[in-house]
């Protein structure tokens, strides 16, 4: 249901750091919107370096846009953006001055997966349900 768009210069991450970063931010989001991890998409667009800028001048920051279905409490999110920001700088090993993160959301009958509108968050179970039916 969420997506996270990590987005980079090339050669900012290791597969291996972008592995440890889908399973932190996997965690921190299932722990703070209460879903399961199997729900959480995340994926990590690289562009050259010379397309990659921090106002006019080149650079390397960590960009992670995530998207949720509106309806989680603002206390929460406001969390999810902090908790992600420092997983970020911890685990890629930047200076948290190059991590942004931006959460948007939109209801949830603006998305659709597996064919079907998302749920409204807290009644993720009945959807599970059909979805399994």
């Amino acid at each position: 249901m969420p997506l996270y768009s990590c987005t980079t210069a090339q050669g900012t991450l290791t597969a291996r750091t972008k592995a440890e970063l889908a399973g932190e931010i996997t965690r921190i989001h299932a722990e703070i919107n209460h879903v399961p991890p199997a729900y959480v998409n995340i994926v990590f667009p690289e562009l050259p370096l010379e397309s990659v800028f921090v106002g006019e001048t080149p650079g390397t920051p960590v960009l992670v846009n995530g998207w949720t279905r509106r309806g989680h409490p603002q206390e929460e999110t406001s969390r999810l953006v902090l908790e992600l920001a420092a997983a970020v700088s911890r685990i890629a090993q930047v200076d948290p001055e190059s991590v942004l993160v931006v959460i948007q959301d939109s209801p949830a009958s603006s998305a659709a997966e597996s064919g079907r509108l998302l749920p409204e968050p807290g009644h993720e179970s009945h959807w599970l349900q059909n979805q399994m039916s």
